[in-house]
């Protein structure tokens, strides 16, 4: 069963106030407002001077454990919403495994999914261990990265909806592991919501809900439990009016939502779920033995909608 040994994120320290963002963006008033006021979203991390290897290599460098077990990393998988980040021929993750002295395992990106990149990638590389002798020195493990740039217009915000940070993650998986079982996992690919001639954006906003709803139980009847028997939902940060009414729908009262992370950093790609895991771990909110439902959403090459549960 795959299990999440460890966790580490990173997040610029500068700060970027969603107003200062208008005049670049060319956002009207009315929508800098929008963003605040009824989304919640009131700063980001951004960070020009650090490079798209440097905001990886920062995530890797909280995984105090990974030097001492990198000969037992057989897969590097890097999960992420862009399929291009960087021009040809950069490629930030053989940078990232040179450097960390990961040579040696299979790395590959995972996309396609948007923001649910990193769920995805999450499945992925423990069907990959489940599959992989033992190695000389123990176990296999796999370490899933994510973090991406704020690199273009497409890549800072999302029209009326969210604002995007700067930041990364870094995740070991065992297919052993005694804390943070996976239970279930649940993806719905809806491919007529392609921005490239799909849906329009007003229909995609009518099915948003009840599509993530859908996963949410679907993901939940797969794991054995019930809503009502979560001890915490880790959100994909969106914003926070979604998650309000996502919330009304299903019959979820708001505070199990950790929804802290929303404002102080609004939507970190395919962070998100890990950066609500620090802040879950830090805070001790998950006891030996919780349940709790990871979510998340991605648009662009159709929409994903995705969930997993896992066994704290």
């Amino acid at each position: 069963m795959t299990a999440i040994d460890a966790v580490s994120v990173f997040l610029p320290q500068r700060r970027v106030p969603v107003e200062s963002l208008a005049a670049p963006l060319g956002l009207s008033d009315m929508q800098v407002r929008l963003f605040r006021r009824f989304h919640g979203l009131t700063e980001v991390r951004r960070d020009p001077a650090l490079s798209l290897t440097d905001l990886l290599l920062r995530a890797a460098a909280g995984l105090t454990a990974l030097p001492a077990l990198r000969r037992r990393v057989r897969f590097v998988v890097y999960g992420r919403a862009f399929p291009v980040v960087t021009p040809y021929p950069v490629n930030p993750l053989h940078e990232v495994c040179r450097t960390l002295g990961l040579g040696h395992a299979l790395a590959f990106t995972l996309t396609q999914q948007s923001c649910a990149s990193a769920l995805a990638a999450i499945d992925v590389a423990g069907r990959l261990l489940a599959a992989e002798p033992d190695t000389p020195d123990g176990p296999p493990l796999a370490l899933v990265l994510t973090g991406e740039k704020a690199f273009t217009r497409d890549a800072q915000f999302i029209p009326e909806t969210s604002v995007f940070s700067e930041g990364s993650s870094a995740c070991l998986l065992s297919a052993g592991g005694g804390r943070d079982r996976l239970l279930a996992y649940a993806c719905h690919q809806r491919g007529e919501f392609d921005v490239a001639g799909g849906e329009s954006p007003a229909r995609f906003q009518r099915v948003y809900r009840p599509a993530l709803a859908e996963v949410i139980g679907r993901a939940l009847d797969r794991a054995g439990t019930t809503l009502s028997e979560l001890r915490l939902v880790l959100p994909h940060n969106v914003n926070l009016m979604t998650w309000k009414r996502l919330c009304r729908l299903i019959g979820l009262p708001l505070e199990r939502v950790l929804l802290d992370n929303v404002t102080g950093t609004g939507h970190v790609f395919c962070a998100d779920a890990f950066v609500n895991y620090r802040t879950a771990r830090e805070r001790g909110l998950l006891r030996p033995g919780d349940r709790y439902l990871v979510a998340a959403v991605g648009a662009g090459d159709g929409a994903t909608f995705a969930a997993m549960v896992f066994e704290h």
